[in-house]
């Protein structure tokens, strides 16, 4: 078949593109926003992808018109060898250095407000992370932690307040790990040895994932858990109730024969 490959390769960039269009109506696109900052992030990823995929698109089809005019088939003329052009290799150097600077610059003010500028408030609550478990402890009554009041829970489940601004610290018992809160748009590297911030304000309620973006060892898969937005009011009783069933906890020794 005349021009196969080029028809072949064609194919590429046309289901590559297809593919980002459809998603969304087969609900396989991103995982819905419930928090504040998500819009801002959604907003960056979708410039990015726009912007490459602008460039992907005139790439391809360049290169699917090479194909097409240059088929070994159609040309009987002999191979000409060329030793490149200076100018071409400066402006395909000069373009995505530009473009990348400018992204750079572009995305300064979402890092800040989701990586440096951190609302002066305390932890609402610590998370661990140890193979394979996200373990949480929240402060008691007193509002700090590590006192004799503090609630520690390792069923991988994180209940906080919506409509509030949270404020985790975030450590490691082991390796690194990656604390991904998906429906957040917010993900922080947990690294032994360092205590790590992650802010946010959730705006609905209901139970979303929590994930390990960082490939943690054999259990890497386990380490799933669920962050539960509540009102104020059932987010207090929730704590009472954890406190109660925590003080609750016994060991049951066998007696002596």
């Amino acid at each position: 078949m005349k021009h196969f490959w080029s028809f072949l390769f064609f194919l590429v960039p046309l289901f590559g593109v297809a593919t980002f269009v459809f998603a969304p109506h087969f609900n396989i696109w991103l995982p819905r926003d419930v928090s504040e900052q998500g819009r801002t992030i959604d907003n960056l990823f979708m410039f990015i992808l726009y912007l490459t995929g602008i460039v992907f698109i005139v790439t391809e089809s360049v290169l699917f018109y090479f194909l097409w005019k240059y088929d070994g088939k159609s040309n009987k003329e002999s191979v000409k060898f060329s030793h490149g052009s200076h100018a071409l290799e400066l402006v395909w150097t000069i373009i995505p250095a530009v473009t990348l600077l400018f992204i750079a610059i572009y995305q300064m003010q979402a890092w800040a407000a989701d990586k440096i500028d951190a609302p002066a408030i305390p932890f609402t609550a610590e998370v661990t992370g140890r193979q394979f478990n996200w373990d949480f402890r929240y402060p008691g009554p007193d509002g700090e932690l590590y006192t004799q009041d503090d609630i520690v829970r390792t069923d991988g489940k994180l209940y906080l307040p919506v409509n509030e601004q949270i404020m985790l610290k975030i450590t490691s018992g082991d390796v690194l790990h990656s604390f991904f809160l998906p429906n957040l748009r917010v993900k922080q590297d947990v690294v032994p040895g360092m205590a790590q911030k992650m802010w946010f304000k959730g705006k609905k309620t209901g139970g979303f994932d929590i994930v390990c973006a960082e490939l943690c060892g054999w259990g890497h898969y386990k380490m799933k858990g669920r962050v539960f937005f509540l009102p104020r009011d059932e987010y207090d009783a929730k704590l009472v109730e954890l406190s109660a069933e925590q003080d609750k906890m016994t060991v049951q020794v066998p007696e002596e024969e």
